[in-house]
């Protein structure tokens, strides 16, 4: 295993480890509002405080890009950290959460860690050395059409002027699928088609935190990644479509005719 996504690992578990003993007194956590229907507590900052320290302990040097806290240091390797991603669930005691960390060397996502603390459930992926669940190997579905497939998506809760198009991708895809799931967590939703346990997923207007690590295990574990328009924008852009190689394909034809100009980028 790579040094980095040691210290990853390590630095996910110590903030997962904190995320739970916070939850015997969620009700006295001070919330507050960054943005329209965007929340963070107490519980966010203080296990990103977790990360970076034990980042920085082992990789003084490296450059720090995390949700709250935004960005520090420049270097050609930066951890890209979301230290709870689901507060809303969170808060609402709702148990579908997690820690993500993703490490770019050179703009490329090198390493990802995507760890569930309540199902003690831990993805890693290294690029070329593929993804695992708590050491067992992953393969994305060999499901190769909508029909029959169970896909996954997150509302644009943030962006409510794409709804009119999410809306129509939904009524597009909706009937040709087994079923949608909305979880609220777009880590633990792209660990999820890593694990096959969704055939494939597609978001509009997600942060970089949200999905560094997620593509990552997706691709090493033999699925596809692109932006709305089949390209590779989606770290820019946040706007994503992951699957299996046929589960993709098909999300993304049914989802181009829907696209307004902004999101054709």
């Amino acid at each position: 295993m790579h040094p980095m996504l040691n210290i990853a690992i390590r630095a996910a578990r110590s903030a997962g480890n904190l995320i739970i003993r916070s939850l015997q007194h969620v009700e006295h956590l001070e919330v507050t509002t960054k943005g329209r229907n965007d929340f963070v507590s107490d519980v966010d900052r203080l296990a990103e405080q977790e990360i970076i320290s034990t980042i920085k302990k082992a990789y003084p040097d490296h450059a720090i890009l995390a949700e709250e806290s935004g960005e520090a240091g420049k270097n050609e390797t930066v951890w890209i950290i979301d230290p709870l991603d689901g507060t809303t669930n969170f808060l609402h005691g709702f148990p579908h959460y997690c820690v993500s960390i993703g490490i770019m060397v050179k703009g490329r996502i090198e390493h990802g860690v995507v760890y569930d603390p309540l199902r003690d459930e831990l993805f890693t992926a290294t690029r070329g050395a593929g993804a695992q669940l708590n050491d067992r190997r992953l393969r994305v579905t060999k499901q190769k059409s909508l029909e029959n497939s169970l896909v996954a998506t997150g509302f644009p809760f943030k962006y409510h002027q794409h709804f009119p198009a999410f809306s129509n991708m939904v009524s597009t895809i909706f009937p040709q699928v087994a079923d949608l799931r909305r979880g609220g967590s777009a880590a633990l939703d792209l660990a999820y088609v890593a694990a096959g346990r969704v055939d494939g997923y597609w978001e509009i207007g997600l942060q970089k935190w949200d999905l560094a690590s997620g593509i990552l295990l997706v691709e090493e574990a033999g699925g596809v990644v692109t932006d709305f328009i089949g390209g590779n924008g989606y770290i820019e852009h946040g706007n994503i479509v992951a699957g299996s190689l046929g589960v993709q394909q098909a999300l993304l034809d049914e989802i181009k005719p829907h696209l307004t100009e902004e999101l054709k980028k």
